[in-house]
């Protein structure tokens, strides 16, 4: 049997890029800035495997989701879905396709129509992929779904707003699996829950996850919530990718200084062991996607900067251990993560 790391990807992105254009000022006197919201983004994902990408807000983690699923044409680069180009297909071909990627939103109420019951909305997908299908036999899949996810199928007549927070994103993530995807994208599906509530839904998504085989991609700025459900990390900034690691190195050992500071940024709970962790080292806010830095687009707030950073864009080249970095001075700086007893990022 072979390794998971010699397996054939299911989706491959090849220096993708999603540019849009943004006018400014009056109709006589108009200028028209292109804000890079994603800017050769390239990386593999494998069945049942899941990738998590994290960065700040503005990064473009959303706009990269939104260009995998086909839902915005990208600039420049490839989606690659069981060695099928996506972002060469007409609408109709690529409708067809998305029975096979679905997504996860952020805010779990604002996604699903007031209008509709819990059982129309997670029928939705199919009445549109399969109108053929008999009423009993969507109803009966509909209440599987509910039970898979966690929901009592006597609840299929209710609306969105006599449910909870967290059983608002079960029942998006029932019409997510409804059509028996292969990936799921999950746009920061947890952020707008409580702390419980997160640890519940990250728990469900492991388990469908191995129950159906499916591969993920896993959105979020808070590194302590990927950690607990990414095989791999994807760090982005300013549309960049920064690192790509297996998650036990990126929090034992980051590759790049902005990854470096995400985890020494990661709250703890202990005020105690808070006050002992290192500083971040970052400095100033993060420029305009509008006004891109020259070179290492990182380099404006990066602590272990040299000159060759403002002018030169680092590749992101892979390590000796497998991992990807976009740092010039990656193989010189060591960038492990001293964390307090009993305390820190893990």
């Amino acid at each position: 049997m072979k390794r998971r790391t010699e397996e054939r990807p299911v989706l491959r992105v090849q220096d993708l890029s999603v540019h849009f254009e943004v006018h400014e000022g009056s109709l006589l006197r108009s200028r028209t800035h292109v804000l890079k919201a994603v800017n050769g983004v390239s990386f593999d994902l494998r069945a049942g495997e899941t990738l998590g990408v994290v960065g700040e807000s503005g990064c473009g983690k959303s706009t990269l989701a939104r260009a995998v699923l086909g839902l915005i044409r990208p600039h420049r680069g490839r989606v690659m879905w069981l060695g099928e180009n996506l972002s060469e297909l007409e609408e109709e071909a690529l409708r067809k396709r998305r029975k096979e990627l679905q997504i996860v939103f952020q805010d779990p109420l604002a996604s699903l129509n007031p209008r509709m019951t819990v059982g129309d909305i997670i029928a939705e997908p199919l009445w549109t992929f399969f109108p053929k299908f008999a009423k009993v036999q969507v109803e009966e899949r509909v209440r599987g779904m509910m039970k898979m996810v966690g929901l009592l199928p006597n609840q299929i007549n209710r609306y969105p707003h006599e449910f909870s927070g967290g059983q608002c994103q079960r029942i998006g993530i029932a019409r997510a699996l409804v059509l028996n995807p292969k990936l799921i994208i999950c746009d920061e599906p947890v952020s707008a829950l409580d702390v419980s509530i997160q640890a519940q839904i990250i728990n469900l998504l492991k388990d469908l996850q191995k129950k159906l085989n499916l591969s993920l991609i896993f959105i979020a700025h808070d590194l302590s919530v990927v950690k607990h459900i990414s095989d791999r990390v994807m760090v982005m900034y300013l549309g960049r990718t920064m690192e790509i690691s297996t998650r036990e190195a990126l929090y034992r050992k980051p590759l790049h200084p902005y990854t470096s500071a995400l985890v020494k940024a990661v709250p703890i709970p202990d005020p105690k062991m808070a006050r002992l962790r290192p500083d971040t080292g970052l400095t100033g806010d993060m420029p305009s996607p509008l006004s891109l830095p020259p070179g290492c687009v990182f380099h404006t707030r990066c602590p272990y900067k040299v000159k060759r950073c403002q002018f030169d864009v680092p590749a992101l080249r892979r390590m000796e251990n497998g991992d990807w970095a976009a740092c010039h001075r990656t193989e010189e700086l060591d960038l492990t993560i001293s964390k307090p007893e009993n305390g820190g990022a893990d």
